[in-house]
């Protein structure tokens, strides 16, 4: 668990990197790299041109220890630290977890920007979360309605670690000019996605019931709440350009929105993942269940204005490539 197994990508020595005059050059490490998101990120990197780049996961560093967080450090001797690392999970795991979602990913994220700041490494890149908003923001979700009350119950544990990263960032350079952004991406979906059946999100959770059941020739599916709360969602390769764009341009704490800019009910995303997967049944719905914050959608506006971002994917676009990636997952299995 915590060996010291490197992840670099493509090795490079520090002497390899002067006067970082081109952004190309400076060492990135991504924490969470082969996490669903990370994977993209770092595909999208290579692409743009970055050759020296250190995926720090799990399988390397535990970074709730803070032994790790320095080893990691050790190993990569960042120019940028990227921070995608976090545990999460959707209603039904946030309900069962809430103290260890608060207590990984406070731990992971104050761990990290201290000792970034320690080694005066030159930005710090932190992923917040949609889940760090009030439950009853008015919608489209604006940076300015951050702290205007307490987020949802079933994900506040989880949203307000993740949202003390803000804190330390705005903190950290007001009193030591320390570089530290932080982006908060809307529910994230694609191709590589978590479609575990107790931690996935809604997206992954609905193609997985939908494809399975009719593969097993079931008639029904069970989905949990009223399908009146909405949603907006996020491409993961769009997340993945967004991430490059802000750590390559934006150089302020001040928090920004990254996603789509729309919205859709939960019941309307089951009536069109039925109609893409081609599910015959039935769907129930067990009302019993919560649905979550009752709306969801982010003002993007300062996205495109400080570093010129704009998602590319269309949502039907998106659904079918997730879907056609799960598909061939199955049909591999079997």
């Amino acid at each position: 668990m915590h060996g010291r197994r490197k992840h670099w990508l493509t090795p490079v020595l520090k002497t390899e990197v002067t006067g970082f005059s081109d952004m190309k050059a400076k060492r990135i490490t991504v924490t969470g790299g082969r996490g669903f998101l990370g994977r993209h990120l770092i595909g999208k990197l290579k692409k743009r041109g970055y050759k020296h780049i250190f995926s720090a996961d799990h399988s390397g560093y535990d970074l709730i220890r803070h032994e790790d967080v320095q080893r990691m450090y050790d190993d990569s001797n960042p120019d940028v630290v990227i921070h995608l690392a976090a545990k999460v999970g959707g209603i039904g795991f946030n309900q069962e977890n809430p103290a260890t979602l608060f207590y990984d990913n406070l731990m992971m994220g104050v761990q990290l920007l201290h000792e970034g700041y320690l080694r005066k490494i030159e930005k710090f890149v932190a992923i917040g979360t949609i889940c760090a908003y009030p439950k009853f923001t008015p919608v489209p979700f604006r940076e300015e309605d951050l702290w205007n009350g307490y987020p949802e119950e079933t994900n506040a544990p989880y949203g307000l670690a993740k949202k003390m990263m803000l804190v330390q960032s705005q903190a950290y350079r007001q009193q030591y000019g320390f570089n530290s952004i932080f982006l908060l991406p809307v529910n994230l979906y694609g191709p590589g996605d978590n479609f575990d059946t107790e931690s996935s999100h809604v997206i992954p959770a609905l193609i997985k019931k939908c494809v399975d059941a009719s593969l097993n020739n079931e008639n029904e599916i069970l989905v949990w709440g009223t399908g009146e709360a909405t949603r907006e969602f996020f491409y993961v390769e769009d997340a993945a350009e967004a991430i490059i764009l802000a750590m390559e341009t934006y150089n302020k704490s001040e928090p920004v929105n990254i996603g789509a800019g729309f919205e859709i009910s939960i019941k309307d995303l089951v009536g069109l993942i039925v109609e893409l997967t081609g599910f015959k049944g039935h769907v129930i719905w067990d009302t019993s269940k919560p649905d979550g914050q009752p709306r969801r959608m982010l003002d993007t506006t300062k996205a495109l204005k400080e570093f010129d971002f704009k998602a590319k994917t269309t949502f039907s676009a998106g659904l079918k490539k997730t879907i056609e990636w799960y598909r061939g997952i199955v049909k591999r299995k079997t």
